[in-house]
């Protein structure tokens, strides 16, 4: 159901919504009292662990809080606000894992817990097909937080309503009929501890400002979207007042009412130039995902995929064309998946290795236990849980196209261009399950003729084959054209899990990749 602006403010002036939002009292919880509560559940975990029988076990112990704010037009839509809190206890027996959790945050609690992880391992034991072997992790206690100059859940609600409408405000001023917004926030206190030895402590924010205007043509009935092109971001609520959406929004009412005078694309074999704002997904799903070791052992067939590449083919596959190098890292300023240690206890340092060198396949991303698998001493902290009730698993880090090692311009790559496309901004995408056919929308398209931006076009679509495709990128956008983009909700696993995962891009050229017509009437 949705209020009125005037009625969503004059509750939140009456004090019905307790005077802003209810997490904000949650957020200031003193940190010392929380770690001393995670310190006691710790050690209840892990001493009933080990007197069950377990070899190794560690303990996640979680408190998240989420605000979701949406308005369309000229009124506030939706606001959500929710709080999670709990534990988890994974455990090591004989080879096998177990794990259990519980959202009730009590030493009894958390030692019931371990010994029913312990339980499931021995049960799991006549299903287990290989052994995990375990490498060494140093034993750690440390602390670390996203930076952030403004907490999101210590500002007022009624602040951020008036920030939505004035978006919404600004692309109706512009012209169009329709628009949508929220502010999506995430604020997680993560514990973490092991039998090893390690106490940890992190603090994440994430936060998702997002903007959809439409157009529509009442003579023919068309319509046409626009979405902004500003990614999620680990930040506070600085990174919404950092960006200038008065331009954003007037510019995506334009870009809206444009498409609907757009001319059809005709199809067939052309280069593309590729904005970094597009780029990033097809990155994410034929790189990032086809070089996850579990994919490529199988662990993941029964709902994720697996993937063409082989164990075999590392340091062999010429995954693409030279001038390509794609890097993982965990310590990216703003990125997503940036952290201390991943949700193994690693250190953030192993998660800086090249997937892709110079066009060839290097490093597959593992989690605990995996790197045996391929006779490497260590996996590379690429471990993550959604939550304190989900067992981790192997989870990308965050993975970037490298610059250019000139300073090349997007322009530059557009001028190399005789018959082609720019694409800006992701779309519609489907990709096998194997990552390696694939076909990719987007939001914005305009021809390239004779090394000149021409007409915008629609019913753009690429379409092509992962390791073609990539040998076919014969130019890359320097470091200043280098744009982080990203999504908070990666899905992987039975039950499905979401993650938050960045990727830096730069602008790329493309040499004769398939393009189709996605219209009706094609």
């Amino acid at each position: 159901m949705s209020i009125s602006r005037r009625k969503f403010l004059q509750s939140l002036a009456a004090g019905l919504l307790g005077g802003g939002s209810p997490l904000a009292a949650a957020s200031s919880d003193d940190p010392s009292s929380r770690r001393e509560e995670a310190a006691r559940l710790a050690e209840a975990a892990l001493d009933s662990a080990r007197t069950a029988g377990a070899g190794y076990a560690d303990l996640r112990v979680l408190f998240t809080e989420s605000e979701l704010l949406s308005a369309r037009e000229e009124r506030i839509e939706n606001v959500e606000v929710s709080t999670s809190s709990g534990l988890g206890v994974r455990v090591l027996v004989n080879g096998v894992w177990g794990f259990s959790s519980t959202s009730v945050l009590d030493p009894a609690h958390a030692s019931a817990c371990a010994r029913n992880a312990v339980e499931v391992a021995k049960a799991n034991r006549v299903l287990a097909t290989q052994l995990v072997e375990l490498e060494s992790i140093e034993a750690k206690t440390d602390r670390w937080r996203v930076p952030t100059e403004q907490d999101p859940f210590a500002i007022p609600l009624d602040r951020k309503a008036e920030q939505l409408l004035k978006i919404n405000a600004e692309a109706r001023a512009a012209g169009a009929p329709f628009c949508r917004s929220f502010f999506l926030f995430v604020r997680q206190e993560k514990f973490f501890a092991s039998s090893r030895g390690s106490f940890l402590e992190q603090l994440f924010f994430r936060t998702y400002p997002h903007l959809t205007v439409t157009a529509t043509d009442p003579k023919t009935g068309r319509f046409a979207s626009r979405s902004s092109l500003l990614p999620p971001r680990a930040a506070g609520f600085e990174y919404v007042l950092s960006h200038d959406w008065k331009l954003e929004a007037r510019q995506a009412a334009e870009d809206a009412r444009r498409k609907l005078q757009a001319k059809p694309v005709t199809a067939g074999k052309k280069d593309l130039v590729i904005h970094p704002t597009n780029l990033w997904l097809t990155l994410h799903e034929t790189i990032g995902h086809s070089t996850e070791l579990d994919r490529a052992f199988g662990y993941e067939a029964g709902f994720a995929g697996t993937t063409f590449v082989k164990p075999s083919d590392r340091g062999r596959l010429r995954f693409a064309s030279e001038i390509v190098t794609v890097m993982a890292d965990r310590d990216q300023p703003g990125g997503l998946a940036t952290a201390a240690y991943d949700d193994d206890g690693m250190p953030a340092r192993f998660a800086r290795f090249p997937i892709i060198s110079r066009g060839r396949f290097e490093n597959f991303q593992m989690a605990i236990g995996q790197s045996r698998w391929i006779g490497l001493p260590h996996s590379n902290a690429c471990s993550f849980a959604e939550g304190h009730a989900y067992f981790p698993i192997q989870r990308m880090p965050n993975i970037s196209l490298q610059p250019s090692e000139r300073d090349v311009s997007l322009e530059e790559l557009i001028a190399g261009v005789e018959d082609g496309i720019y694409i800006v901004g992701d779309g519609s995408w489907s990709i096998d399950q194997q990552r390696k056919n694939f076909q990719f929308g987007g939001q914005l398209f305009y021809e390239i003729r004779k090394g000149k931006l021409g007409e915008m076009l629609r019913d753009v679509a690429y379409q092509g084959t992962t390791v073609p495709f990539w040998n076919a990128c014969d130019g890359l956008g320097g470091a200043k054209e280098y744009w982080l983009g990203g999504t908070l909700s990666c899905g992987k696993g039975q039950p499905v899990q979401s993650a938050p995962v960045s990727h830096g891009v730069v602008p790329a050229r493309f040499r004769g990749i398939h393009v189709l017509n996605t219209g009706r009437g094609a």
